[in-house]
């Protein structure tokens, strides 16, 4: 896959907490047919066993949509599964213990919260995209800290202002649908990632389809 970014534009789906896996491969067939680029795997309340059984699928179902696969906060499972990278967030250990483990191949996204001097630190740390959120109220983390469109715009300025090519993507998350996601993307998000917008939407195709085109 050739990107102008280390992290395909467009819409980033992520997860809900689903136990039935072929529903969310239904989904997941659906969102990619709209034209999403990525999917991150993100389940919190899924066992071990359960959890592996359900991304094993989810990655391969990827592979088969040419849709890069994200696994969130797990680098171990991450290169388990040979995924095509994994996303980390305050707690979940650093990117250099990450890359040693991936390689340099992989992609390693990073939450940043509403924090621009943190996502100044991830890119030095050789992170490929830098996230931003939660932009509207999130009915998945309600208590999320709040980032603005000006966060947005400092992190893809800070993104453009290194010197690698290709250069490092910022990802906006939180609260996104297809009617409010204009702003985000005009602000300087390279990428959105949408939860409930994407997964809860009543026609997940036709919703994917309106994000993807809002890059184009």
């Amino acid at each position: 896959m050739s990107h102008p970014l280390r992290f395909p534009k467009g819409l980033y789906g992520v997860t809900p907490e689903w136990d039935d896996t072929d529903r969310l491969l239904e989904a997941i067939r659906a969102a990619a047919l709209g034209g999403m680029s990525a999917l991150q795997w993100r389940r919190k309340t899924a066992t071990a066993q359960d959890g592996l059984a359900q991304v094993r699928r989810v990655a391969a179902l990827c592979r088969e949509l040419d849709v890069v696969c994200i696994v969130n906060d797990d680098w171990r499972l991450a290169a388990l599964i040979d995924a095509d990278g994994v996303h980390l967030g305050r707690e979940d250990g650093g990117m250099a213990q990450a890359r040693l483990a991936l390689g340099p191949e992989k992609i390693i996204g990073t939450s940043c919260y509403n924090e621009p001097a943190l996502a100044a630190l991830a890119l030095d740390a050789g992170a490929d995209y830098v996230a931003f959120g939660a932009v509207y109220p999130s009915s998945v983390k309600p208590q999320a800290v709040r980032a603005t469109l000006e966060h947005i715009e400092q992190g893809r300025m800070l993104a453009e202002s290194r010197p690698a090519r290709p250069r490092p993507a910022v990802v906006a998350i939180g609260g996104i649908t297809a009617e409010n996601a204009a702003p985000v993307v005009h602000a300087g998000a390279d990428s959105i990632a949408l939860i409930s917008g994407l997964f809860e939407s009543e026609d997940i195709q036709a919703t994917a389809s309106r994000c993807a085109a809002l890059f184009t």
